[in-house]
């Protein structure tokens, strides 16, 4: 039997295979996160008909005399390159720039995947679209600490929940006082421009706002005479002296040189809030005092109400931060990427997921942004990276190879054919 007759029929059954990968390419030209495959082929074993002899004094030597027995597939492929980005505008989505992978699990097994469609599910826990696994991470604590030492676990965007208020505990105080002001006479209207008031809204541990008035009264050269009051009150909660006569820094606040501690006692001024009463610092080190009109007024305080969730971001290291109607931001957690030392040999596991193999190497899981994982854009999907040109060429040229290879078996039967043709 002609060996030729074998060679070709290995050449069609292997690029059919071929055909095979290139048709799932193209299958999923539009499939989100796909990587491309590709088919090497492979000599097949070799008959030797004579072997090698070397070379000696009288003749030199000669080659083996080889006859190959078809051909195999050396490899299949997948192709990591970076696939382009198409922006979504979903929250939820997110897209790899990098070599990393998102981790998914079910809590017994993990997979990984590039595929960044993830949706909210109804308990608020982010899931994987094609596959309903959980998308891991680091979901921060009550602070909104997240520790990406720690253990992955699933990643959940707790809706409608609220963060507690928080008391003030410090206010600062910028602008100036006017340097030129005359002496505060209530008695005489011209000296108006020697008192200054301004309003700062703080805030008790129930989160109730409080309303409370700052008057400085100018009681001479370089000195003013500051005054708290709760509200419409009459009598100040505090009071104290501001000085600028430090002659090498004129102008600037001399005493005190830290913030002053102040007590306004809600319980009894406010009994019907069920506050405690409120102690916090007043940092005057930002007021100057200079030729120029009197601008004193809250640069900041650190207290607010307590919240709800209302929105979240998550930005280039996975970092997903609530979005409270109170104003304030909080992290809820950061998602993890995986990176493998041979991501070629991961395996394909349906649903754009991936699982290890022995020859992937362990999942190093880390932060995004960090160890050459990429970093995350949100609101975008990464696209297959299949390249049609290059299917449609691969395409052309497995169709040559398989009709040469079929020519081979008709030309082999036609011989076939002729030997037994001989005994006629």
């Amino acid at each position: 039997m002609l060996r030729s007759l074998f060679a070709g029929v290995s050449g069609l059954r292997n690029h059919q295979v071929r055909m095979d990968v290139i048709g799932n390419n193209i299958a999923n030209v539009n499939t989100v996160g796909f990587k491309a495959s590709r088919v090497n082929f492979a000599e097949a074993l070799s008959q030797t008909i004579q072997g090698a002899q070397a070379p000696s004094e009288a003749r030199g030597g000669m080659n083996a005399m080889q006859v190959g027995l078809g051909v195999q597939v050396g490899s299949i492929d997948t192709l990591f390159t970076q696939g382009n980005l198409q922006y979504t505008g979903n929250l939820t989505d997110l897209a790899i720039q990098g070599d990393g992978f998102l981790v998914v699990g079910d809590g017994l097994r993990r997979f990984y995947t590039r595929d960044g469609a993830v949706v909210m599910d109804a308990e608020g826990n982010l899931v994987h679209a094609s596959s309903g696994l959980r998308l891991m991470g680091w979901p921060a604590d009550a602070t909104g600490a997240v520790d990406t030492a720690g253990p992955l676990a699933p990643l959940t965007i707790p809706v409608g929940t609220q963060i507690p208020p928080r008391a003030t505990a410090l206010a600062a105080l910028t602008g100036n006082l006017d340097a030129g002001a005359p002496v505060y006479d209530p008695d005489d209207p011209t000296t108006a421009s020697g008192r200054w008031t301004t309003t700062l809204t703080v805030y008790d541990a129930l989160g109730n706002p409080t309303q409370l008035r700052l008057v400085f009264t100018k009681q001479g050269a370089n000195e003013w005479q500051w005054e708290l009051y709760y509200g419409e009150e009459d009598s100040p909660v505090e009071s104290g002296t501001l000085s600028f006569a430090d002659p090498d820094n004129p102008g600037r606040l001399s005493d005190p040189t830290g913030p002053v501690e102040v007590t306004v006692p809600l319980s009894s001024l406010a009994p019907d809030l069920g506050a405690p009463d409120l102690t916090f610092e007043i940092s005057f080190g930002a007021i100057t005092q200079y030729a120029s009109p009197s601008t004193v007024a809250l640069q900041s305080q650190d207290g607010y109400a307590s919240g709800s969730l209302e929105s979240f971001a998550i930005d280039g290291n996975g970092v997903i931060t609530g979005l409270y109607s109170n104003g304030r931001t909080q992290v809820i957690g950061q998602v993890a990427l995986a990176l493998f030392t041979n991501p070629g040999g991961l395996l394909k596991v349906g649903s754009n997921l991936y699982a290890e193999s022995s020859n992937s190497g362990p999942a190093a899981v880390g932060a995004a942004g960090t160890g050459g994982r990429g970093t995350l854009t949100a609101g975008a999907l990464e696209m297959s990276n299949v390249d049609l040109a290059q299917e449609f060429t691969n395409m052309i040229t497995a169709q040559r190879g398989f009709q040469a290879n079929a020519r081979v078996i008709t030309t082999s039967d036609e011989l076939l054919q002729e030997l037994l043709s001989l005994r006629r």
